[in-house]
């Protein structure tokens, strides 16, 4: 019998959240309630705020810890919260995590660190120490096309045996790595990329950190559902209509920008974003119009 991983209860979709700017810019927190409790009416078991979808990069120290406060607060334990707390400085990244542990979340997602791009000595030693300082579960997350550094499996394995560590979000794009993972590990792999939830699926994977999820959870949960229930032809056909809607979602412009776009086009925001991302050009949104039309969600 196989070793049951250690993350399971985060397995399944977990939705990166969008952090909302009123017209000035700054953090609107009426709004992130509201997009709480529309996830909590269409079922998402678990959000992910302040990681690449939510802007974390331009969020102060204080909008930081306020929002994973606001969505753990609005959440009340009706689903569970993964926040993002990592950062390229490991005494920030234990800050971050303590906070989040006191605000009651259920997990932190910590980015490899960034930019100073350390060798596979430093990120074990920057997440071991993570690890020890605070208890709260801890989700790795491996992107190296933003960090600049691959978290390599041997690295990962070693961070397996490290009890708060429970799971990875694994966005590098690779069936083999993700594959040594499962392999490796007992850890909870899942999907970075929208595109991939599928087939890592195939290959052990248990579930998605998903941007998309942010207008369509029911239909990643359909597609997640019908893999785990044994059926493939239904999961392939959900995955390609999927697909569909993620190219353009995470192709016309750096995220989150087609997701904020997409939800002001669904009025569901006003799609306010902080410098240095800028608003789609014209050509783009009309392309993600007719992406949001095709797929079924302009008529509804």
């Amino acid at each position: 019998m196989s070793q049951p991983t250690k993350g399971h209860r985060f397995a399944g979709l977990t939705v990166a959240l969008v952090t909302p700017f009123n017209e000035s810019g700054e953090v609107d927190y009426v709004e992130l309630k509201r997009l709480v409790e529309w996830h909590v009416a269409q079922g998402t078991p678990c959000l992910a705020p302040v990681g690449t979808t939510g802007e974390s990069p331009t969020l102060s120290h204080d909008e930081h810890e306020k929002v994973i406060a606001t969505v753990v607060d609005t959440a009340a334990g009706r689903l569970k919260v993964m926040a993002g707390t990592g950062s390229n400085a490991t005494s920030e990244a234990i800050r971050l995590t303590k906070f989040a542990q006191r605000a009651g979340a259920d997990a932190s997602l910590q980015v490899a660190p960034y930019y100073n791009r350390p060798s596979q000595e430093g990120l074990y030693a920057h997440f071991a120490a993570i690890a020890e300082a605070c208890d709260i579960p801890q989700v790795l997350y491996n992107i190296p096309a933003r960090t600049g550094r691959n978290i390599e499996p041997e690295t990962v394995e070693k961070l397996s045996k490290l009890g708060p560590i429970v799971a990875i979000k694994e966005a590098a794009g690779s069936l083999d790595q993700t594959s040594e993972l499962v392999l490796r590990t007992n850890l909870t792999v899942l999907s970075g990329d929208d595109s991939l939830t599928l087939p890592y699926l195939s290959v052990g994977g248990e579930g998605v950190v998903s941007v998309v999820g942010n207008i369509v959870p029911r239909d990643v949960m359909k597609l997640l559902e019908v893999y785990t229930g044994g059926h493939l032809v239904e999961a392939r056909r959900m995955h390609l209509k999927l697909f569909a809607l993620c190219k353009d979602l995470l192709g016309l412009a750096p995220n989150p920008v087609p997701i904020k776009t997409a939800m002001q086009i669904l009025d569901r925001g006003n799609g306010v974003l902080r410098l240095p991302l800028v608003p789609l050009g014209a050509e783009a949104r009309t392309r993600l119009i007719k992406c949001l039309d095709d797929y079924g969600l302009l008529g509804k």
